[in-house]
């Protein structure tokens, strides 16, 4: 369906009977808010007030227009800006007209967005000031919501009819194509978002007409397209237009702002948003009949595949991550060259390794290290033993390692009974590393249940493990 151009007079006109009390002296058309299928016009009355009259010229339009008037008076009271409550309506054949006042500011011009903390940075936070918004106050509005498969679904629908047309160059049917198959580009949280965000929706008042980082956000106006979709068609024209270092102080604003991290994958959705715009509005045309129109979309389209580079919609590649030697105690190393007693080459004894055992390392009191002690030893620590408090048991340390003390389990009568056959055991072993607990109880072979002592040994001063150091 063709859609209805309506005169300024006619507009006038309509505004006057939508709010009582509205004389028109002036109308113009509204420069920088023009839209494609909504008539909108500055109407200045006798008491010098200014109204915008939105009307809409196709019945789809209509019915946008009727879910922002319902969604604006909850916005009111949640956002840091104006937006415009309607104050009259009047019905045409698409639906309905609405009536507001002019809000205080003036339309962006994002290509000459300035950097830095001033306007660029409070556009960002304007933009997380609608995206923290509840979905709740959109959902009671009856505005509609997409999750993120069926948002791009939507898109690849728009593709196919795009190719249908015989207007979209076939490079960038393939580009699209391939963002949109790229799932992993597809995972967003659906957002609360403006829908169609741009300079011309963003009036800003100036402090300094002459320092253009002087500007405020004063309102957002065009909500025709609200809806709870992806966050990065709010940045689509951002992204686009504005250049590089006031992207960047947008972007790092709105971040600091949102309630929810943004996904990484927001600016690459905005530059495809931006770009599938065009291809919107040659559906557009396409389905209004407006052939001159076809033919100014189809030249943005042709131009478009000139200057887009390719890769730029792609996934970054992964960083590799090249894993560190990790050196480990006791592994062989076929290309470290290692002396008589296993220590490599040129190594630093006091190099840190993790607290791998090395292989065939037994766990436990099985696997601890022994010594070879002679007669001599036994009869020195029962000497010692007998000097010692009655029923305690206790070593006598080594002038020599006074660090490597140990209880010999002797009984209090001096039974040497074991002597003799301590001389056939001169080559039993004990254990020369102690465990944790400082147990370090032996068994002399020649002694019997009465030469024994059933007394828990005491725990004697520990020496380091692996390390050996003679008895007393």
């Amino acid at each position: 369906m063709t859609s209805t151009r309506r005169s300024l007079a006619f507009l006038a006109a309509l505004a006057s009977s939508a709010v009582a009390g509205l004389d028109p002296v002036s109308v113009r058309a509204l420069a920088g808010e023009g839209e494609a299928d909504l008539d909108i016009a500055l109407v200045v009355d006798t008491d010098d007030r200014h109204w915008v009259i939105r009307c809409p010229s196709t019945p789809a339009a209509g019915a946008r227009l009727a879910s922002s008037t319902a969604l604006l008076p909850l916005l009111a009271r949640r956002v840091p800006f104006q937006v415009p409550l309607p104050h009259g309506f009047i019905a045409v054949a698409e639906g309905r007209a609405t009536v507001h006042r002019q809000l205080p500011g003036r339309p962006l011009r994002l290509e000459g967005l300035p950097p830095g903390s001033g306007l660029a940075a409070e556009l960002g936070r304007t933009l997380a000031a609608i995206h923290n918004l509840d979905r709740a106050v959109f959902e009671e509005a009856g505005v509609p919501g997409y999750d993120a498969d069926s948002y791009r679904a939507r898109h690849l629908a728009d593709l196919d009819r795009g190719a249908a047309t015989g207007h979209v160059p076939t490079s960038l049917l393939a580009r699209w194509e391939n963002a949109l198959d790229d799932v992993t580009l597809w995972r967003f949280a659906p957002t609360p978002i403006h829908g169609r965000m741009s300079g011309r929706h963003v009036l800003a008042a100036f402090d300094s007409e002459d320092d253009a980082t002087s500007g405020h956000v004063k309102a957002v106006v065009g909500w025709e397209d609200a809806v709870v979709a992806d966050p990065a068609e709010d940045l689509a024209d951002i992204v686009a237009l504005a250049p590089a270092a006031a992207l960047e102080s947008v972007l790092e604003a709105y971040a600091n702002s949102r309630i929810e991290r943004p996904d990484p994958h927001l600016r690459r959705r905005a530059k495809l948003a931006a770009e599938l715009r065009l291809l919107g509005d040659l559906l557009t045309a396409t389905g209004a009949g407006a052939a001159d129109d076809v033919r100014v979309c189809a030249a943005e389209l042709q131009r478009l595949d000139e200057r887009v580079a390719e890769g730029d919609l792609a996934a970054p590649a992964p960083t590799p991550l090249v894993p560190r030697p990790v050196p480990v105690s006791g592994a062989a190393d076929p290309g470290v060259s290692r002396d008589d007693s296993g220590q490599s080459a040129g190594a630093d004894p006091g190099e840190d390794t993790v607290g791998i055992l090395p292989r065939g390392a037994a766990i436990g009191p099985e696997a601890e290290a022994t010594q070879e002690i002679d007669a001599e030893h036994i009869a020195k620590a029962r000497a010692a033993s007998r000097s010692a408090a009655a029923g305690n048991v206790s070593a006598a340390a080594s002038s020599s390692d006074p660090a490597d003390s140990r209880d010999d389990p002797t009984d209090d009568s001096g039974d040497a009974s074991g002597d003799d056959s301590g001389d056939d055991s001169a080559d039993n072993s004990v254990d020369d590393s102690v465990d944790d607990s400082g147990d370090d109880s032996r068994e002399d072979p020649g002694d019997g249940p009465e030469g024994g002592s059933d007394q828990a040994p005491s725990a004697a001063s520990k020496t380091p493990s692996g390390v050996t150091a003679p008895l007393p």
